[in-house]
């Protein structure tokens, strides 16, 4: 395996995870590569290469499991439920998602090229990897 920085956006499962609620707001131009699944212990280690095309969005939703990801190309903007603005990562940046149902979020393409992103999911075995979420009241979708 390739040993490079890894990357997220967690976004952008909302390709993988399993059906939210009835008012869920799934991603759009979203699309995903798996590159690595492996369980150690109770953890399933996932990784993936995610790119979200130019206005696309990951949806509105948060991760059972700790995620880490790395911005390879684009500008991804990140909110939290209180709609408020919590990161704008850049190539070449980290960025670090809480889990848990209390930490919901989205992750957006503004910009005018993809985004592209290296992912590590670390979930609890039997968890999916995001779980969709209605829009909490933001302006934007």
């Amino acid at each position: 395996m390739n040993r490079k920085p890894l990357a997220l956006t967690a976004a952008c499962v909302a390709l993988v995870a399993l059906p939210g609620t009835a008012d869920a707001t799934p991603g759009r131009g979203v699309s995903a590569v798996t590159l690595y699944d492996h369980v150690v212990g109770d953890t399933d280690y996932v990784l993936k290469e995610i790119t979200l095309a130019p206005g696309g969005s990951t949806g509105w939703h948060y991760h059972p499991g700790q995620v880490t990801g790395f911005v390879k190309e684009g500008v991804l903007t990140h909110n939290d439920a209180s709609c408020a603005l919590d990161g704008v990562y850049r190539p070449g940046q980290f960025i670090s998602e809480e889990s848990g149902a209390g930490y919901v979020h989205i992750g957006r393409n503004l910009g005018t090229t993809p985004v592209v992103l290296e992912v590590l999911y670390r979930s609890p075995v039997g968890q999916p990897l995001a779980v969709d979420e209605p829009n909490p009241g933001c302006s934007f979708e």
